[in-house]
């Protein structure tokens, strides 16, 4: 109730809509990545999902972040989010664990490869994460996402949100070659996002 009263929140205050360019909006097993400009971009993709996607589809949140207060509650009971660490990584706590775990559990992921946000608009370099991830389950689609206008929506600083149409762009599924190096995936993984951006 509380998953389907949020999603509807997100859609009606963002006025957003999920434009399916390159694929079906599907159940099979995906990591959705996306642009990274606002806090509600975890909200706004996973609510942009049919509600039959939504409930097998885990967004990947830092730790540090949501993991006190009301954003515990919503990430834990809500989103049922997969929580990394990403301040003090080390062998024991590598972030692609819960990640792959998730993966192997039949779970979908939602995740930001920029690591952090860009109140800008633009899109920063992807970190190796995604690269990983890819690398250690070749047979996951990777769909890329581009998140449009939400920046203007919930600027950063910002506790109220402005009423400012969004998009939600989902692309061409990627897979992982055997043959590619982590700077290739991570190019052509991010030339696919940027490709879906609105011109």
């Amino acid at each position: 109730m509380i998953a389907r009263i949020i999603a509807s929140l997100a859609r009606f205050l963002t006025g957003a809509r999920a434009h399916w360019h390159g694929c079906l909006p599907e159940a099979k097993l995906r990591v959705y990545f996306a642009n990274h400009t606002s806090n509600l971009d975890l909200v706004l993709l996973w609510a942009s999902l049919p509600p039959e996607l939504r409930r097998n589809t885990r967004p990947v949140g830092a730790q540090d972040y949501w993991s006190s207060g009301i954003r515990a509650f919503l990430s834990l009971r809500v989103f049922r989010a997969v929580l990394i660490e990403r301040k003090q990584v080390t062998k024991s706590n590598n972030p692609l664990r819960p990640m792959l775990a998730a993966l192997e559990g039949g779970e979908s992921l939602i995740i930001f490869p920029e690591g952090t946000r860009n109140p800008n608009g633009e899109v920063n370099e992807f970190r190796a994460g995604l690269f990983h991830l890819a690398k250690a389950r070749p047979d996951v689609e990777f769909v890329p996402v581009f998140i449009d206008n939400l920046n203007r929506v919930l600027p950063k600083g910002e506790f109220l949100p402005v009423p400012i149409l969004c998009s939600v762009r989902f692309g061409t599924p990627l897979k992982f070659a055997d043959s590619e190096t982590k700077p290739q995936f991570l190019t052509r993984a991010r030339e696919a996002m940027l490709a879906l951006r609105p011109q």
